[in-house]
């Protein structure tokens, strides 16, 4: 027997003996996802790094709010006004010190990014160029894990160390993204194979867009949008499911590299990182299937197939509206639909910005005709960046590369709040129902 032959006999068996009853969930009040009832995440620590708000709770019920989005207790908004030039620096070093940089300390902290952004000698042909993947995700993983073995005392868990070793991660994720790209383009792609030495005094989204171009060229619009989009994307508080894996692999007392590794793991799969590129191809099947993408009567039709399960991807989900805790609004996709705005006139693609804001509204429409006027339903960040990222002539391999490139900041401080301040490890329960399951069944299906 073939070996394809006999793992497809037996993956019904496997999949038939590992799956559990979703009954059982609310039976035994598991908090699946963990999750409550109302959709809220349970509560399982403190933190002083960010916070996420978007519903109040009134005598137990979720009441929906506006949504708000706070780094170290400084709302979003106020922190694009207040760094400027250099913004992504500015929100580094205010994630892992606590509090904005002035003039001079955000100058000497550049200089120190900078001193560690080129990877270290041969590490380019050996991890990258020879061993390419055709996802830079899984390439920035491989890299993050073969860096422990360039580091004299990966495993020592003093503060100073940890820090130093985030540094440098920070520092190097860009250009380990920009040649991972080059890499997959070459060897997968057939394109020709450019390696740009990364610069100094430019900063983080302008080394990027230096990094991943064959003529190094962008405009300021170019620049400003990409750093606003690493500011946008760099904290969302220890609720998320990467920074949540980072208190979760750290609590174990491992090493930098295997957390900040585990949190790319989880922040590559599509219901995380990954939905901006869900939420492309979701508009590319409507471009491709509606007659006039301006009509609106067109697109709402053929959004209320895609939420029945009856066409794209048939999972009946509209990708890039709703999220988990905002509920009014997702304060990331309000100044991303301003600036994808801008950009869409600047690039005279207004017709397509169109089509995302109509989606936006369309889809409100269709969840409180569906399930009443007090639905709250809201874009999420993820609607608004593919877009942006598009506008920037991104090539969309490096989409969720640069979401973790902007996270890298917030994962290592998260890192750091755990060693620092819970030295329990993270070990929660998990119910048998070997035994449950012979017992009560039938009273379960009563």
């Amino acid at each position: 027997m073939s070996i394809k032959k006999w793992l497809k006999e037996v993956s019904s068996t496997v999949e038939e003996v590992n799956k559990i009853d979703k009954r059982y969930y609310k039976k035994y009040d598991i908090k699946q996802g963990l999750r409550n009832a109302d959709g809220t995440g349970v509560v399982v620590g403190f933190t002083k790094i960010g916070s996420v708000h978007g519903y109040t709770l009134c005598d137990g019920k979720k009441v929906p709010t506006e949504g708000r989005l706070f780094y170290r207790d400084i709302e979003i908004g106020e922190l694009i006004e207040k760094t400027g030039k250099f913004g992504y620096e500015s929100i580094i070093y205010l994630l892992l010190f606590g509090e904005l940089p002035n003039k001079k300390n955000l100058k000497d902290f550049n200089a120190i990014l900078d001193s560690f952004r080129k990877l270290p000698p041969h590490f380019t042909e050996n991890t990258i160029l020879k061993s390419p993947s055709s996802d830079v995700m899984n390439k920035l993983q491989r890299s993050i894990l073969v860096l422990y073995s360039y580091d004299n005392n990966p495993d020592c868990l003093d503060i100073e160390k940890i820090l130093l070793q985030s540094i440098k991660l920070i520092a190097r994720f860009p250009t380990i993204i920009s040649y991972g790209y080059q890499a997959k383009a070459h060897y997968f792609d057939n394109q020709s194979l450019y390696l740009h030495n990364p610069k100094r005094g430019v900063g983080t989204a302008a080394n990027i867009l230096h990094m991943i171009r064959a003529d190094n060229q962008y405009s300021k619009l170019e620049l400003d949008t990409l750093d606003l989009l690493l500011i946008l994307h760099a904290e969302h508080g220890g609720g998320n499911n990467s920074a949540f894996a980072t208190h979760v692999v750290s609590s174990s007392g491992t090493d930098t590299y295997s957390a900040v590794g585990a949190a790319v793991g989880s922040l590559k799969g599509p219901k995380h990182g990954g939905a901006n590129l869900r939420v492309r191809a979701m508009i590319e099947d409507m471009k491709e299937n509606i007659d006039d993408y301006s009509d609106e009567k067109e697109v709402k039709a053929y959004l209320i197939k895609i939420l029945n399960g009856e066409v794209f991807d048939k999972k009946g989900l509209i990708y890039g509206m709703g999220h988990a805790v905002y509920t009014k609004s997702d304060p990331r996709a309000e100044i991303l639909k301003e600036k994808s705005l801008e950009l869409a006139e600047a690039k005279g693609r207004i017709d397509e910005f169109k089509l995302y804001s109509n989606i936006e509204k369309l889809t409100k429409e269709i969840f409180k005709e569906i399930r009443g006027e007090d639905t709250e339903i809201c874009a999420n960040v993820d609607l608004y960046s593919g877009f942006v990222y598009e506008l920037l002539n991104i090539p969309k391999e490096l989409y969720t590369p640069l979401f973790a490139t902007a996270r890298v900041a917030s994962w290592c401080a998260h890192r750091i709040e755990q060693v620092v301040s819970d030295h329990k490890i993270i070990r929660p329960a998990y119910k048998s129902l070997k035994n449950e399951e012979k017992c009560n069944f039938e009273e379960i299906k009563r």
